[in-house]
């Protein structure tokens, strides 16, 4: 039995955060372990409240689990701030954790903040450099890049200024570009790029999109698969989530964690 770390904050409506990642690890056959940064009151509508854990109490998490378990990779979602971020990379460092991938929550799907802004500095100098991949959507990689993201070009520019603050991997994820466009684009650079085009659906259930696409690339990893096809089923699965999302709440509502689905379309540049 394989074993997946998920660093980050519990969603109270179940739909983010580690309850999707617990979900989607249990969904590709990995045991998920968990080790909690926030505490958020949330549902479909919206975060009302969050405080963060004690930075300390987050690092003996990740201790107990890595000293007994032996995660064969590590997600990190909602961080929250500056010395939750600093323990979470000591952490990751001191106890030889690999095949760590990086979603650098900023903002829930429903527009609310879910980071202190002194944070994203700290997420570019401590944890970028330790990641095997980086999965931001598009304002994210603005922020990691620090040039506006409105379309592909704008995405392969910060691909590539994002590796070189040091990720190894960047994908960039296209849901929030084009939104009037038919397909949905996201971009994986690695010093080449390849691409990944898929329908774009039209829905409201979102929430959790990218805890999830993150998760099932770090269940995919400590499974043992090569990180091209890792992100290829990760993409193929959340959008066969979105597809068949059960309809939950007034807002941007849960996907189904429980789908499966066929593969998008992927070319390879080197452009």
């Amino acid at each position: 039995m394989h074993v997946a770390l998920t660093i980050a904050g519990s969603d109270s409506g179940g739909g983010a955060g580690v309850q999707a990642d617990l979900k989607t690890f249990h969904q590709f056959g990995v045991f998920g372990t968990s080790a909690i940064t926030a505490i958020t009151a949330q549902n479909t509508l919206g975060v009302s409240r969050w405080d963060a854990v004690d930075p300390q109490l987050v690092r003996a998490q990740i201790d107990a689990v890595a000293t007994d378990l032996a995660p064969a990779a590590v997600k990190s979602g909602m961080l929250a701030n500056e010395a939750v971020i600093a323990v979470v990379a000591a952490a990751l460092r001191e106890n030889g954790l690999a095949n760590y991938v990086l979603d650098p929550v900023m903002v829930a799907t429903s527009g609310d903040l879910l980071i202190e802004r002194s944070a994203v500095s700290a997420i570019r100098t401590a944890l970028l450099p330790l990641a095997s991949i980086v999965t931001p959507n598009a304002d994210e990689a603005a922020v990691l890049a620090g040039h506006p993201v409105d379309d592909e070009s704008g995405m392969r520019r910060a691909a590539q200024a994002i590796v070189e603050l040091g990720a190894k991997v960047v994908l960039i994820k296209g849901g929030h570009v084009n939104r009037s466009h038919g397909v949905v684009t996201d971009i994986l650079y690695d010093g080449y790029f390849t691409v990944f085009s898929h329908r774009r659906l039209t829905t409201t259930s979102t929430h959790g999109t990218g805890c999830t696409l993150s998760a099932a690339i770090a269940a995919q990893l400590a499974a043992g698969r090569s990180l091209d096809d890792s992100v290829s089923t990760a993409i193929d699965y959340v959008h066969a989530a979105i597809e068949t999302a059960p309809g939950l709440g007034r807002g941007h509502g849960p996907l189904n964690h429980f789908a499966g689905g066929s593969s998008p379309t992927k070319a390879s540049t080197s452009d």
